[in-house]
């Protein structure tokens, strides 16, 4: 039962996690259900930080938080990122030629562009919000940005008939992905109230609008634009956060 658990934290992070081997049939699928856990704990570790390093200048620990947040998802999602902005930019409204872009592993202008932004905005919403003295943002923007990444995969045609995302789409169980999506929103209405409830209306309007990009630039979703969704959704979050406090 707790393999894809496991496939989920070694995907998505870069913390310790047992050697399970080749993941079985339907396993790569069920590990997206895992994925709001995996942001809970990211977001978890953060506050921990955050706490630790309370008495600091708020600058230096805003600096060394988004470092840990790097460090933690191994820049997965900022990869994607980049990817996305290249072939988006690049392709001139060729489907084709996105996907193509999509695969080179180089970082073009676009792509090195797109993360410096991300991560200069993430940066200067930390600050923030450490100056209000809002801890909470960190627990709620990858929690809720990794919530959104199975509502995508069952919401949005996948565009590659290969690789592994290809699979975890296809293998995504539909009938336990209701109570995933149902109890983090119960939580951040909880703990966050009415934090929370900005918070998740960013999140949703953030991730509606990165899924019309992808549609309208490649008729639907990859693993890279998943990825550049939840970069997105996490610095909408925090933003949010900052404007809107509660």
């Amino acid at each position: 039962m707790l393999r894809p658990l496991w496939l989920a934290f070694g995907l998505l992070t870069r913390l310790p996690v047992p050697d399970i081997g080749e993941p079985g049939p339907g396993e790569q699928g069920r590990s997206l259900l895992w994925y709001p856990l995996v942001g809970l704990i990211i977001g978890l570790l953060l506050m921990f930080i955050a706490l630790l390093f309370r008495a600091m200048d708020h600058l230096v620990v805003s600096a060394l938080l988004i470092t840990v947040w790097v460090a933690i998802t191994g820049a997965l999602h900022l990869d994607g990122l980049a990817d996305s902005a290249d072939a988006w930019l690049g392709s001139h409204g060729d489907r084709e030629r996105a996907l193509r872009i999509m695969k080179d592993p180089a970082c073009g202008p676009a792509g090195v562009v797109a993360i410096s932004l991300i991560l200069l905005t993430k940066f200067a919403a930390v600050q923030a919000l450490l100056g209000l003295g809002e801890l909470l943002p960190l627990i709620l923007a990858p929690l809720l940005a990794r919530t959104m990444l199975p509502l995508l995969f069952t919401t949005t045609d996948y565009v590659r008939q290969d690789g592994m995302a290809a699979s975890m789409a296809a293998e995504l169980p539909k009938q336990p992905l209701i109570l995933v999506l149902i109890l983090p929103v119960i939580a951040v209405l909880t703990l966050g109230r009415g934090q929370g409830l900005v918070a998740l209306l960013v999140a949703l309007a953030a991730g509606c609008w990165v899924r019309r990009l992808m549609i309208r630039h490649l008729g639907g979703t990859t693993g890279d634009t998943a990825g550049a969704m939840a970069e997105i959704i996490e610095t909408a979050v925090l933003l949010g956060l900052v404007f809107t406090p509660v």
